[in-house]
């Protein structure tokens, strides 16, 4: 057993180190997933059978001690004391076990906090700025929308409906490697149009203010900044956004790709007017003028959907931005 998992755990360590070297895709996933269900098959092995064979041995090396009874009075001591050295090495777990029944607790529960409940991401990009900074880390809620089983990602309950507003992050549908996050503007049957720099859902403007100007530390300027307000009337979300006023509002042919439902949209030197199909979702970053979003690449699928982040948990280079955000 000690050679075959030897052979185990440097398949593990050639796929990481691959994943790491940029040699392959890796799919942390289904890597965390595989790794359960390998040390859990250890972890059974050794408590039914590996760990019994150990006891009995003990047992047995205890009994022939017993039917000797030939320690002399002055020898009994140091006799006893390699007794119990040699049932310590019986019962000990050789190091192939250690290195997979002894992590399956930690794995078992890392796996199913990240499937089932909480997952951490670190934000790469300033697409979310001003709501998410390059170097937050988030937390995203994974039952929000329902509990998906994980790698496959299919629903097994139904959850929260999402709501216009929502900080999601996604599979990326032309990468589903990939994860995004964006801000969910658009439902199933909506008429999306983002023209001039406005945002418009179902014919109503979406509601904005000024806001003093923010300004971004990693690009050294100063960015227009609003105020808008999505969600339903009962439950408004109010959010930040910044735009680039030297940037134009309209699309060229060549920035746009060719998407699913490609037809549901339409694009002119003034933005772009897109009706959402059935099952899916129409995103944006707050960051409108530097952000990748459903403007260039289309719709998320729901069965895209990772889950909704709620909450900075850690920025090392600003402590005050720890807390929950819309």
């Amino acid at each position: 057993m000690q050679y075959l998992t030897a052979c185990v755990l440097a398949a593990f360590a050639s796929y990481i180190g691959a994943w790491y070297l940029g040699a392959i895709e890796g799919n942390f996933a289904l890597l965390l997933f595989l790794a359960t269900f390998v040390t859990g098959l250890y972890w059974l092995g050794e408590r039914f059978y590996f760990l019994p064979r150990r006891k009995a041995a003990a047992a047995r090396l205890e009994a022939e001690a017993r039917q000797r009874r030939t320690l002399a009075a002055e020898g009994g001591e140091s006799a006893s004391d390699e007794l119990a050295q040699a049932r310590g090495r019986l019962l000990a777990q050789p190091w192939w076990l250690d290195w997979t029944a002894g992590l399956f607790p930690v794995i078992a529960a890392v796996f199913l906090l990240r499937s089932f409940l909480f997952e951490p991401f670190k934000i790469p990009s300033g697409s979310m700025i001003p709501t998410l900074l390059v170097g937050d880390l988030i937390l995203v809620n994974k039952y929000h929308y329902g509990v998906r089983l994980p790698v496959i990602n299919t629903k097994i309950t139904e959850g929260k409906p999402v709501a216009r507003g929502d900080v999601m992050v996604f599979r990326f549908p032309p990468r589903p490697s990939q994860d995004y996050i964006k801000r969910v503007v658009g439902l199933p049957g909506d008429e999306v149009v983002y023209a001039n720099k406005r945002l418009t859902i179902n014919g109503q403007a979406v509601p904005t203010n000024d806001l003093p100007e923010f300004f971004d530390e990693d690009a050294m300027r100063y960015f227009k900044q609003y105020g808008e307000i999505l969600g339903a009337p009962a439950q408004p979300k109010p959010h930040r956004l910044i735009v680039d006023t030297t940037r134009r509002g309209g699309f060229a042919e060549a920035e746009i790709g060719n998407y699913p439902f490609r037809e549901a949209c339409g694009y002119n030197e003034e933005g772009v007017r897109c009706r959402v199909p059935a099952g899916h979702y129409f995103v944006m970053g707050d960051n409108r003028d530097n952000s990748l979003d459903s403007r260039y690449w289309g719709f998320v699928p729901d069965e895209n959907i990772v889950g909704k982040a709620f909450m900075i948990w850690m920025n090392f280079s600003d402590f005050k931005r720890i807390g929950f955000f819309d």
